[in-house]
């Protein structure tokens, strides 16, 4: 039997790991052909005109209509929970399928590693975000002028996208918002990638979280590409949640088409 205080430290990543997914949750809507991941080169000076409300304006105007815009997509994912030294915990593959406007299923199609980690917190994991996507469990965690401040720092290359670099700060303490750094494409005006850490201490075990999300742009939506929550829990030590996001089936408005069906799979949806 599993020892209550690693049950309960077990509880507390899963928290953590929840709360990371939903604050980056705001910019999923912003819907990437594959880039590299790696920042290219030192800050550049902003180009004139350039503001915080503009910056605010045109992400806003640009999420909607591309939130407006998508159909349906499908996408395979990969969750892993490591330690420092690389081993995989746990693990389950599967596929996300989301139905404009708000609906999200996971199919799984292999799943190894710890039952009980892959229990208390691949499978909450996956079950909040359908519940987020279906208004269940809302959050006002969207990147807008109503959660955060913008301090521009410069302009920055992300793999092929050139990005304005901005100083995110929360406007209140909240375990759902982040504060760090956010790279927005100069010309699509959605969010490329994200680093950060929650703006309100999540508990007195977890010492740090730290995450980095990474978008990619297929057609004209910007998707996530991969993730990484990165945990420091006190008397447990780190561990890392990555998500890898590949083999995106789009569709935005009159190319829509029905999903494949895989009845040998499993289907996770949230109750």
């Amino acid at each position: 039997m599993t020892r209550p205080s690693i049950r309960i430290t077990l509880f507390l990543v899963v928290a953590t790991l929840a709360a990371m997914t939903i604050f980056a949750a705001g910019a999923r809507a912003q819907l990437t052909e594959e880039s590299e991941t790696e920042l290219g080169g030192q800050l550049q000076p902003l180009r004139p005109g350039v503001t915080e409300s503009r910056l605010f304006a045109e992400l806003s105007a640009h999420n909607e209509g591309r939130r407006a815009a998508l159909l349906d997509y499908t996408v395979l994912r990969t969750y892993q929970v490591i330690d420092v030294g690389g081993k995989v915990h746990a693990q389950e593959i599967g596929r996300m399928e989301f139905r404009a406007p708000d609906k999200k299923t996971f199919v799984m199609t292999s799943e190894t590693g710890s039952g009980l980690v892959r229990y208390l917190a691949l499978n909450p994991l996956i079950a909040g975000e359908i519940e987020a996507a279906a208004g269940k469990e809302h959050r006002d965690s969207a990147i807008t002028a109503a959660n955060y401040n913008f301090r521009l720092l410069g302009e920055q290359q992300v793999g092929p996208y050139r990005c304005f670099v901005a100083q995110a700060i929360p406007k209140r303490r909240d375990k759902y918002l982040f504060e760090g750094k956010i790279w927005i494409d100069t010309d699509d005006y959605a969010v490329v990638r994200i680093e950060g850490h929650p703006a309100k201490k999540l508990s007195f075990w977890i010492e740090r979280a730290d995450i980095v999300r990474q978008y990619q742009k297929i057609g004209k939506f910007w998707l996530p590409q991969e993730d990484e929550t990165f945990v420091q829990v006190r008397l447990y030590g780190k561990k890392v949640l990555t998500i890898d996001h590949q083999n995106y089936v789009v569709n935005g408005a009159g190319n829509r088409r029905e999903a494949p069906s895989d009845a040998l799979a499993r289907v996770i949806a949230a109750k």
